[in-house]
């Protein structure tokens, strides 16, 4: 199984049973071609067999005991000073670095928890993602990215208002686990944006094209796809792609930009001929 085969999977079926970290490094080969997946895999086996002597035995001491391994043994942290650094979305990067962003710190958590049995799931959070450990009717939520604290139903909404300016309520209790087809999608929309926000858009684009595998109806891909070889004075590229995105989405807000761009990037073929 590759990473084509892993999203096609969970764009039929988001809930789909996959080895998220396995999924993450396979994200990772697209830009590290010799990456050894199985390697950074029996890393993380090895973190959890270290780990399992800071486990207590109620939920609250092996959050607390997790927690204390990875981030103040181990020294996993969040990258505050370099957030927007592409490396901390590459699951291996994070391992080497021991830094990244918050869903990529959750997903260390949720693999070498899992292999602890405990089961980890991530939250989505808007503009912050964080962690949930779950036993029977319980459940503990904590933020990996500032070193594990656990989080009040409070400090979520806080983390919600900071992050992403929307007042909203929480309660631990209705907090949903992110379905795997989620976690993936936010990881390379993380991905994009990065490469966008550098210019990069040969890398925006190879995203872009995996972010349709996985979610093929996010008709704003087909919109960036087209927006992204015309950055690259591609403009033959782009047509195709903005026509469809047209096409589809005959009422879009956006319609009256994207037909400019799609007049430009016409004009400019014409020019050619």
């Amino acid at each position: 199984m590759d990473l084509s085969d892993i999203l096609d999977q969970l764009a039929e079926d988001p809930q789909a049973s996959i080895d998220l970290a396995e999924a993450a490094l396979w994200i990772a080969r697209d830009e590290y071609p010799r990456l050894d997946i199985n390697a950074y895999l029996s890393r993380l086996d090895g973190l959890a067999h270290e780990g399992r002597r800071y486990l207590g035995r109620t939920l609250e001491s092996k959050v607390a005991g997790l927690s204390s391994y990875l981030f103040h043994e181990l020294g996993f942290h969040g990258n505050h000073q370099h957030y927007y650094d592409p490396r901390n979305s590459y699951l291996n990067e994070v391992m080497d670095r021991l830094t990244g962003i918050p869903i990529s710190l959750s997903l260390v958590t949720m693999a070498v928890g899992r292999r602890l049995g405990m089961q980890i799931s991530g939250v989505a959070l808007p503009g912050h993602f964080v962690a949930m450990a779950i036993e029977r009717e319980h459940r503990i939520v904590f933020d990996p990215f500032h070193g594990g604290v656990c989080l009040t139903a409070a400090d979520c909404e806080r983390l919600v208002r900071q992050a992403a300016g929307i007042e909203m309520r929480i309660e631990v209790a209705e907090l949903e686990p992110a379905s795997p087809a989620a976690v993936v999608t936010r990881i390379l929309n993380n991905l994009k944006g990065c490469y966008l926000r550098r210019g990069d858009f040969p890398r925006a684009i190879r995203v872009i094209q995996r972010l349709r595998q996985i979610t093929p109806r996010d008709f704003v891909q087909l919109r960036d796809l087209g927006a992204c070889w015309m950055q690259m004075g591609r403009p033959g590229r782009a047509i195709d792609h903005l026509e469809l995105y047209l096409e589809l989405t005959p009422v879009g807000e956006d319609r009256e930009t994207v037909i400019k761009l799609l007049n430009q990037a016409r004009s400019e073929i014409a020019q050619w001929n």
